[in-house]
């Protein structure tokens, strides 16, 4: 009897202490990442090779007013079916360039130090040309494992993209294991002759385009591919500039490069709170958008703010 009477003492004290003390618990207490000016999507398209190609599809871009990262091959500019070195920097300007190999070899078969020499030789041509430290890459044919990941240690490499398809918006855990959504077109037109394939394979790829527009949830699109794939042929350049369109002029998305959206996140994950989750520094020079509890909060590069 003493014994109960003695815990009830206890709880009921716990219990005032709780009440008078709301910030007892704030583990609680719910904090979002949103995107620049308090967007709840974003999108990136990335392409690969650096082919002749990519100049139709950079005006095709350009006229949407859609960002784009572009993994380039260094020593095969300026070979038959590649652009020219010269050209370069004002093609993609606005635009991401970034390193996907000197020469495309699949890096997983290569010795340390070949994977060292392709990723160093093709980011050091890269920023010869476009002037400014090239910090991302997609790896040829999309493969790598653990031993290419650990010869990338030291070597400015900030994100890299597979081209392991998740028909997900979710932002990858491992930004060295950058799986994306879907390939352009899904798998349309992998395998020659196959119409009735290639008809399910892009409704599939217009589903996703349309859950992402639709969604209220936070959510990042990133579509990948290659300008080679449409080549000549005049419907998949149509279909190219359809999806473009649809996803152009959002209010909701987040239009960027692959590497901004790598900055953004790692601004966003370096903000430092206080234990009450009431101030907020952002230390970072990138102004950064969060949600708490509902409401939408700015975060100016260099300033500390109180969270209401």
């Amino acid at each position: 009897m003493k014994k109960s009477f003695i815990t009830l003492l206890i709880l009921m004290a716990f219990s005032g202490f709780a009440q008078t003390n709301p910030e007892i618990a704030t583990s609680g207490i719910n904090i979002k990442m949103l995107f620049p000016e308090g967007r709840s999507k974003s999108l990136i398209l990335s392409f690969d090779d650096g082919r002749t190609e990519d100049r139709q599809l950079v005006k095709l871009m350009n006229k949407y007013h859609l960002i784009g990262t572009f993994h380039l091959n260094s020593n095969k500019l300026g070979s038959k079916d590649y652009l020219n070195k010269e050209e370069i920097n004002s093609l993609f300007k606005g635009h991401e360039v970034s390193v996907h190999s000197a020469n495309h070899p699949n890096l997983p078969d290569q010795s340390r130090i070949d994977v060292i020499s392709e990723i160093v030789e093709d980011r050091k041509e890269l920023e010869r040309l476009v002037g400014y430290p090239v910090r991302g890459m997609a790896y040829p044919f999309g493969n790598t494992d653990d031993e290419v990941i650990k010869a990338m240690d030291g070597l400015g490499i900030e994100y890299a993209r597979t081209v392991g398809d998740t028909y997900t918006f979710e932002i990858p855990k491992d930004f060295l294991r950058w799986h994306p959504t879907m390939h352009q077109f899904a798998k349309a037109y992998w395998e020659p002759n196959q119409p009735e394939k290639d008809a399910k394979e892009m409704a599939r790829f217009n589903k996703v385009i349309a859950d992402f527009i639709d969604t209220k949830d936070f959510a990042v699109l990133d579509i990948w591919g290659h300008s080679w794939e449409m080549g000549t042929n005049e419907n998949k350049w149509n279909e190219t500039e359809k999806f473009f369109k649809l996803l152009s002029d959002n209010p909701t998305i987040y239009y960027t490069s692959q590497i901004a959206l790598v900055d953004y996140i790692n601004a966003f994950r370096n903000l430092k709170f206080s234990v009450n989750k009431k101030l907020v520094l952002n230390a970072s020079s990138i102004d950064v958008y969060l949600k708490k509890e509902n409401k939408t909060y700015k975060i100016s590069a260099g300033t500390t703010i109180t969270l209401d």
